[in-house]
This record gives structure tokens, C-alpha cells and sequence, in this order.
């Protein structure tokens, strides 16, 4: 018979916290939107930049909404948001 494998050990918080991601990619959003309304031979992507920026903050927010209310123990909130603590 073989042995049963050890579980492996969870990854750490600072890989699986998807708030940096979150941010950067509204942060990097932005930054296209003002280059786009800028450079005028971009002028078609603004709608674009702008509205991916809008989406961002509003996913962020939205996030954000979701891990406050995990981090108070509310019943409603989406699981796993919030990392068991280190024993």
C-alpha cells in the first residue's frame, strides 16, 4: 500500500490577496486613459480606457465591500476573502 501524501501548505497571503492586482490593473487603466485622450492618434480607445477604468474602481470597491464584511464575520459575505490566522 502506498502512503497517503501530505497535504501541501497553503500559499502565502501576499500571492493569493488578489487587492494589488486589483489595483494595478484600474491604476494601469487610468494611466492608458490619459495617455489615449492625450495623444490624439489614439482618440478611439478613450471610450475604452476610461470605461475599463471606471469598472476597476467599481470592482475594487466592490471588493473591498466584500472582505470588510468577511473580516466582521457577516453572514452574507463572499467566503474566502479573509486568510485563517497563523497558528
Amino acid at each position: 500500500m502506498r502512503p497517503t501524501p501530505a497535504t501541501p501548505p497553503g500559499l502565502p497571503p501576499r500571492v493569493t490577496d488578489p487587492a494589488p492586482v486589483l489595483a494595478a490593473g484600474t491604476l494601469l487603466f487610468l494611466v492608458a486613459a490619459v495617455l489615449c485622450s492625450v495623444v490624439d492618434s489614439f482618440s478611439g480607445a478613450v471610450a475604452v480606457c476610461w470605461t475599463g477604468t471606471a469598472l476597476g474602481a467599481l470592482g475594487f470597491g466592490l471588493f473591498a465591500l466584500q472582505r470588510r464584511a468577511a473580516r466582521r464575520g457577516r453572514r452574507t459575505a463572499q467566503k474566502g476573502l479573509v486568510h485563517p490566522p497563523e497558528v
